[in-house]
């Protein structure tokens, strides 16, 4: 099952069946199949308070991931900081639904086992992402 829910924002333009649909088929590419999964759209003081709480980091990011998974079944929780997501979205000049998506699939391929700690892991993962948005073909 997946959910979708708010903490000090309103839910982004996403159409949730949609993208649930899109989350199954990119796990099935990875020979996974979709658990329980939680996206939490987030304002940047929460970003901020879990990354300092749960990870020890004092900073923003545009996501957080707590990943349950076993064995095949890919499950967590997704927390979308959608403020830095929109920083970022002029940052790297994408529409902020473009950028938004990617964020949203990022989280999944870490739960599918995808890692990007180095700059081969992270141009892996870009293009697992980069292939993942073609699959939506989504009109941002």
């Amino acid at each position: 099952m997946i959910l979708y829910n708010v903490v000090n924002t309103q839910m982004p333009p996403i159409r949730q069946q949609q993208v649930s649909d899109w989350v199954h088929r990119v796990a099935a590419l990875h020979q996974r199949r979709v658990g329980d999964i939680s996206f939490i759209f987030v304002d940047d003081e929460e970003i901020l308070r879990v990354n300092r709480e749960y990870i020890g980091h004092d900073y923003y990011t545009d996501h957080i991931g707590f990943d349950y998974s076993q064995g095949s079944s890919i499950s967590g929780d997704i927390y979308i900081g959608v403020d830095t997501v929109r920083t970022n979205s002029q940052k790297y000049s994408r529409p902020y639904p473009e950028e938004l998506h990617r964020v949203i699939i990022h989280g999944v391929l870490h739960l599918c086992g995808f890692k990007d700690k180095t700059p081969r892991e992270r141009a892996r993962m870009q293009k697992a992402e980069d292939e993942a948005l073609a699959i939506m073909n989504y009109e941002f």
